[in-house]
C-alpha cells in the first residue's frame, strides 16, 4: 500500500517517502522533523569546521519562526580567527534585547569572551574571535517574527599568534597576511620584521596628534637629539600639552632638556627650556608654527615625554604686501567649523599702511540679524574700534579695506549648525580709503 498516495499525504506535513511496507515523512532543506515526525520546522544549528560559508536564521528567507533557539559553533584550524560579517540583519527588540536576539563569542579554553547581544535592525559590525573558536546564539520568543539575518563567516591565520610573527616590535594581523610595526623612535627595517632607530627629525601638521620622546614609554637613548618642527592652519596658534614628563633634573636644564621655540626653527623666540618631573602648563605658540628641540647627554635617562600637539584660534597676525591666509577653523576643508568657536583675530599693518581683507569663501549659518554664528569685523585693534559689520549666510563678500592700520576679526559660533566657514586673504596696502563695508 501506497500511504503516500492518500489525501493526507500520510499525515506528512511536506514530503512523503514511501517506503517497502511503510512510509516516512521529509523535509525540504532548511527544515527538520518534530518530535511527532510528520511536522517539519526550521533547521538550525550545527558545528562547522569550513573556513568560510554563510549562516542565516531558520526560515530564511522567510520570517523566522518564535521560540527558537539555534547554536552554531563554528571551530577554525589552530592559529586562525574566525570574523562575522552581516549581510542582513532585521530581528526584534531595541537596545534591551530582551526578546529575539544574536549573542556571539569566543570561546576560549577557560572561559568565554562576549562579543555582544545584538537585536533591532542594525548590523552589527564585522566580529572577530579571540581564538580559533566561534559561538553564534540566535533565540526567538513567542511572539513577533522579523525577516532575520544573513552573515558571512570566514577564517584567517593569525601570523601573530606564534613568536610574534617574527617581528620585533608589535605585529599587526591583516586579512591574508600580518604585518610589523616599531615603536615610537623607530622605523622598520627593509627586512620587513626588524626596527632600528629612526632618524629623529619630525614634521608634523595638521589640527592635532601626539608626539613623544625616543623609545616612548622606555627610557630615552644617551647621546641623542631630535627635532619637532610643528605647522598649522594659517591664523590658527600650535599649542602643546604633555600627559607626561620625566627629564633628567638640573636647575638650569643643563643637561637633558626640551627647548620649544615660537616659530618654524631654533631661531625664533624661545618659549622655554623644560626638564625634570614637573609637567609643563600647556605652551600656545603666537602663530601656526612651533619648533621643539630635544637633547639628551651620555648619562642619566629617564621616560622622557608624551605630549599633545593641538591648536588654538585667534591671536595678531602681521599683514605684508605679500597676501597671507586666515581660514575660519584649523580644520578647514576637512570638517566644518565646531560650535562654540569664539575667536578673535587682530590683522596689523605696518605705520602709514592699511588692511585689506578679500574672502575667498564664505558660508556661515544664516540667520536675518546674523544671532547665532557670524563673523564681525573691526575698524581697529579691538571691539571698542568702529564695527565695519557682523556677517553671515553664504555668497562672496566686497573686499574690506581699514582705515587706520588694524582690522579685528570675531568669530563666533552656536552649538547647533555648522558650515563649510570661511577663507580669507589679508594684505597690507596703501589704498585703506578706498571701501568701507557697514551693516
Amino acid at each position: 500500500m501506497d500511504e503516500c498516495s492518500l489525501p493526507d499525504n500520510g499525515g506528512c506535513e511536506q514530503h512523503c517517502e514511501n517506503t517497502l511496507g511503510s512510509y516516512k515523512c521529509t523535509c525540504e532543506p532548511g527544515y527538520e522533523l518534530t518530535a511527532d515526525k510528520k511536522s517539519c520546522e526550521a533547521a538550525c544549528g550545527g558545528f562547522i569546521t569550513k573556513l568560510n560559508g554563510t549562516i542565516t536564521s531558520p526560515g530564511w528567507p522567510k520570517e523566522y519562526p518564535t521560540n527558537k533557539n539555534c547554536v552554531w559553533q563554528v571551530v577554525a584550524p589552530a592559529q586562525y580567527r574566525i570574523s562575522l560579517q552581516f549581510e542582513v540583519f532585521e530581528l526584534e527588540g531595541n537596545d534591551v534585547c530582551k526578546y529575539d536576539y544574536v549573542e556571539v563569542r569566543s570561546e576560549l579554553a577557560s572561559d568565554s569572551k562576549l562579543h555582544g547581544k545584538f537585536c533591532g535592525a542594525e548590523k552589527p559590525e564585522v566580529i572577530t574571535s579571540y581564538g580559533n573558536n566561534l559561538r553564534l546564539e540566535f533565540k526567538s520568543d513567542n511572539t513577533v517574527s522579523k525577516k532575520g539575518f544573513k552573515v558571512h563567516y570566514f577564517s584567517d591565520k593569525d601570523e601573530c599568534s606564534k613568536d610574534n610573527g617574527g617581528c620585533q616590535h608589535e605585529c599587526i594581523n591583516t586579512f591574508g597576511s600580518y604585518t610589523c610595526q616599531c615603536r615610537n623612535g623607530f622605523m622598520l627595517h627593509d627586512n620587513g620584521h626588524d626596527c632600528k632607530e629612526a632618524g629623529c627629525e619630525h614634521k608634523l601638521s595638521g589640527a592635532e596628534g601626539m608626539m613623544s620622546s625616543p623609545n616612548w614609554p622606555d627610557k630615552y637613548p644617551s647621546r641623542k637629539e631630535c627635532t619637532w618642527d610643528i605647522s598649522a592652519t594659517p591664523g590658527h596658534r600650535v599649542k602643546v600639552t604633555f600627559n607626561e614628563f620625566e627629564i633628567e633634573q638640573h636647575q638650569e636644564c643643563a643637561y637633558d632638556h626640551l627647548e620649544m621655540y615660537d616659530g618654524p626653527n631654533s631661531k625664533s623666540p624661545i618659549l622655554g627650556r623644560f626638564c625634570g618631573s614637573k609637567k609643563p602648563d600647556p605652551v600656545v605658540a603666537s602663530t601656526n608654527k612651533m619648533f621643539l628641540r630635544f637633547y639628551s647627554d651620555a648619562s642619566v635617562q629617564r621616560r622622557g615625554f608624551q605630549a599633545k600637539h593641538s591648536t588654538e584660534c585667534g591671536g595678531l597676525l602681521k599683514a605684508e604686501v605679500q597676501a597671507k591666509d586666515l581660514y575660519s577653523h584649523a580644520q578647514f576643508g576637512d570638517n566644518n567649523y565646531p560650535g562654540q568657536a569664539n575667536c578673535e583675530w587682530v590683522i596689523v599693518a605696518e605705520d602709514g599702511y592699511g588692511v585689506e581683507l578679500i574672502f575667498q569663501i564664505f558660508e556661515i549659518e544664516e540667520e536675518a540679524d546674523c544671532g547665532y554664528d557670524y563673523m564681525e569685523i573691526y575698524d581697529g585693534y579691538d571691539s571698542t574700534a568702529p564695527r565695519l559689520g557682523r556677517f553671515c549666510g553664504s555668497g562672496p563678500l566686497e573686499e574690506i579695506y581699514s582705515s587706520g592700520d588694524s582690522i579685528m576679526i570675531r568669530f563666533r559660533t552656536d552649538d547647533t549648525i555648522n558650515k563649510k566657514g570661511f577663507h580669507a586673504r589679508y594684505i597690507s596696502t596703501k589704498f585703506q580709503d578706498a571701501l568701507h563695508m557697514r551693516k
